[in-house]
């Protein structure tokens, strides 16, 4: 399924809201918490990741994986942080309007 632009930013932050998390297991998580509906390839999560980190939204520090490589982590900002808030107020608001077009007769 093709992401809405915009929306994987709002998935990358909801993914590392609750803890660090390197690129891979960030992309294994939206694909785990959407029941796989969501596959974010390789190709797109690390330009957002980068853009993301360009905004001060997120910050990133090296360290090793639990396979015991080094892995860049990525955590949440405050900045990061007030922007999930206000990105997801504004997917609901937005979904909700479209439903009630879908659902309209």
């Amino acid at each position: 399924m093709d992401l809405p632009q915009g929306t994987l930013d709002l998935l990358i932050l909801k993914a590392i809201a609750l803890e660090r998390q390197h690129g891979w297991a960030i992309s294994e998580r939206i694909e785990q918490i959407s029941n796989s509906a969501l596959k974010v390839n390789q190709g797109s999560l690390y330009p957002a990741l980068h853009r993301l980190e360009r905004r001060g939204w997120i910050k990133a520090d090296w360290d090793v994986s639990d396979n015991n490589r080094r892995a860049k982590y990525y955590r949440l900002t405050k900045k990061g942080q007030k922007q999930l808030e206000e990105q997801t107020g504004a997917w609901r608001s937005l979904s909700a309007a479209i439903n009630l077009l879908l659902d309209h007769s």
